[in-house]
């Protein structure tokens, strides 16, 4: 795939001024854009791809979370239960009737594709009928979405983060139906985490899903990951979660790197 990567950032740029850069949201969105098609980059370079590949894996990084800003602004909240599926949102006005896709690139060839990625990066499951190169691009996206999520947990205050006060943030507690899908060593379902002391839990078990080494790699490196265990919970079920999560994990990339 042929793009342009300063028009790309260029169109970016003249999309989310349309929104509110002073809100925390808006701003900590437009950051993890760039850092997600970093790391797109990143782990598709790893594996070898040839410079086409990489250029639409960087790509889907940049347009990955464009239906976040609409989001926020008629939601005020990054919670797609309460809201809406933000990648099925934004796959809808990057290629439906807004056709915003064509804004980054002149290039119609990897519409299709690059649309069932972006549908995809967010499922909890990638659905069974995506596969072959496809199937690369998901993984490669949904990588550097985890491996930046973990910044956006230390970098940005969680009560921005999951509409909270500090109060609640802090005294909430963690279910065993949660902390059964830790010991499994995998993500959460998004439909069990209640708390906003789930949610932390839940994004750090992201990491278990991670599918690349260099994506493994990149999360150590920026050590946001260890980070998020110093979280200063007040209440006990949380205290023994984040405990527990830390050997869980520990022992999981002990046993596979």
């Amino acid at each position: 795939m042929q793009i342009d990567r300063q028009k790309v950032r260029e169109q970016f740029a003249s999309y989310t001024r349309k929104y509110d850069p002073s809100d925390p949201k808006i701003a900590l969105k437009i950051a993890h854009t760039y850092r997600v098609a970093d790391n797109c980059e990143q782990i598709a370079r790893s594996i070898g791809l040839p410079d086409a590949d990489v250029e639409f894996a960087w790509l889907s990084g940049m347009l990955h979370d464009v239906g976040r800003f609409e989001q926020v602004r008629r939601y005020n909240t990054f919670i797609d239960s309460e809201s809406v599926d933000h990648a099925e949102f934004g796959a809808d006005l990057l290629f439906g009737d807004d056709n915003l896709v064509t804004g980054y690139t002149e290039d119609r060839s990897a519409d299709k594709e690059m649309e069932i990625v972006i549908r995809q990066h967010n499922k909890y499951r990638i659905a069974g009928s995506v596969t072959g190169q496809t199937l690369t691009f998901c993984n490669i996206l949904r990588d550097a979405d985890k491996v930046d999520i973990l910044r956006v947990n230390v970098e940005t205050p969680m009560e921005e983060i999951y509409n909270v006060s500090r109060e609640v943030l802090l005294t909430s507690g963690v279910s065993d139906k949660v902390m059964t899908q830790v010991r499994e060593h995998h993500a959460v379902r998004r439909d069990i985490m209640k708390s906003p002391a789930e949610h932390l839990i839940g994004h750090i078990a992201l990491a278990f899903e991670l599918v690349y080494l260099k994506s493994w790699e990149i999360a150590k490196q920026q050590g946001y990951l260890y980070k998020m265990f110093d979280f200063p919970t007040r209440n006990e079920s949380m205290r023994k979660a984040m405990e527990e999560t830390r050997y869980e994990l520990e022992k999981f990339y002990e046993n596979s790197i």
